[in-house]
């Protein structure tokens, strides 16, 4: 199993108040508030909208490749997704929030099937009734809407939760790895060619799907280097 070390803090950011999100892009439409002292997520359209309910909130930073990204995660509200995109790039090289890009309202075929490429976790999935049955993390790789990557999703429903649940994704070159709690769900190493070039630097952004209510704190990312 590949190994890692922390070399570096490179960004931080406890997600605490108003101050800390200055800069951050909303892509459709909700609310942002920090009533616990940490960032809360939720939607102001109708979920009977469908994907017009839904969001991305990016960061504006640019993020190296070999990078450990993670945060704190608190489920509050059910049914829902949680999902995070990192490495994202216009597919010419552009910053993901480059007006010259197409417009995008937190649909999600703007995303995947747009003039970006990215990689997307999805690790609350608990929108549909099969994914409230059956919980599973999914990754996927875009432009496209390649599955690469499953595992089991150890997040107990929101009854149940004993938040907050320390989410990390350490994307090495090709290499991903993500873990919840420090349980590994799943590692993926892009091959560079079944599903285009392997991504390397870019940005990253909270995606939720209506009704879900969810909260976030303590951002950090870290350069790693391999040690095995």
């Amino acid at each position: 199993m590949t190994k890692f070390e922390f070399s570096e803090l490179i960004y931080e950011n406890l997600l605490a108040s108003a101050g800390d999100i200055e800069g951050f892009q909303m892509e459709g439409d909700a609310a942002v508030s920090f009533p616990q002292g940490r960032m809360r997520l939720e939607n102001l359209r109708d979920p009977e909208e469908g994907q017009k309910a839904n969001y991305v909130f990016w960061c504006p930073e640019v993020f190296p490749d070999n990078i450990a990204l993670s945060w704190d995660f608190w489920p509050i509200r059910e049914p829902g997704l949680a999902m995070m995109w990192f490495a994202a790039r216009g597919q010419n090289g552009e910053h993901v929030l480059d007006p010259d890009l197409a417009p995008r309202q937190g649909i999600y075929n703007q995303y995947y099937d747009g003039d970006i490429n990215a990689l997307h976790i999805s690790y609350f999935r608990r929108k549909q009734p099969k994914e409230r049955a059956f919980h599973t993390c999914n990754m996927r790789k875009s432009k496209g809407f390649h599955m690469v990557a499953q595992g089991g999703d150890p997040i107990a429903s929101v009854q149940d939760a004993t938040p907050p649940y320390h989410i990390q994704i350490i994307k090495y070159g090709p290499e991903v790895t993500f873990s919840i709690n420090d349980l590994r769900i799943f590692r993926f190493v892009d091959d560079g060619q079944t599903y285009g070039p392997a991504l390397a630097d870019g940005s990253i952004g909270f995606r939720q799907m209506a009704p879900l209510i969810a909260e976030y704190a303590s951002l950090r990312i870290y350069a790693v280097e391999k040690t095995e």
